[in-house]
């Protein structure tokens, strides 16, 4: 199973390291950034999340106003963990639908990159991995309006 694995995934991106190293992984990372934010916006009601993303902010922003009622601030608190709850239920299907993939995908590049060592400023392949799909997570949920 585990060369099956390897045969798809080198297929696939296999042509991507002749950009070298280091350019392989950050298009790998561009790459599966995107395919997972598309995947959460069409599995996702973005007009829901975005109004408690919303709603989230605003019981932040008065629970900062009202520091001196206990009472009240334990209310707000409440009440946005009630609604982070349900951010995080609606984001529940995309995530089980992408969590398996990338973790073979992972394993595969792990494998790709083992003996690799430093590959960019000082760092291995997982670094450069993790630090630029941040960046491109930021970039194209902003681009795509991805909430």
């Amino acid at each position: 199973m585990v060369k099956l694995l390897d045969s798809v995934f080198n297929y696939l991106f296999g042509w991507i390291f002749k950009f070298g190293d280091a350019a392989g992984i950050l298009l790998i990372s561009f790459f599966l950034s995107l395919v997972v934010i598309l995947i959460y916006k069409k599995f996702t009601d973005q007009e829901v999340m975005k109004s408690l993303k919303q709603e989230i902010k605003e019981i932040t922003n008065e629970s900062k106003r009202i520091k001196d009622d206990p009472k009240r601030a334990l209310e707000l608190q409440k009440k946005a963990m009630e609604k982070n709850w349900e951010y995080m239920k609606h984001s529940l299907k995309p995530m089980l639908i992408t969590m398996l993939p990338l973790l073979l995908l992972y394993g595969w590049l792990g494998n790709v990159y083992k003996d690799k060592g430093v590959i960019l400023l000082g760092l291995n392949w997982i670094w450069i991995y993790i630090i630029s799909s941040i960046i491109f997570n930021i970039i194209l949920r902003k681009l795509l309006k991805v909430h």
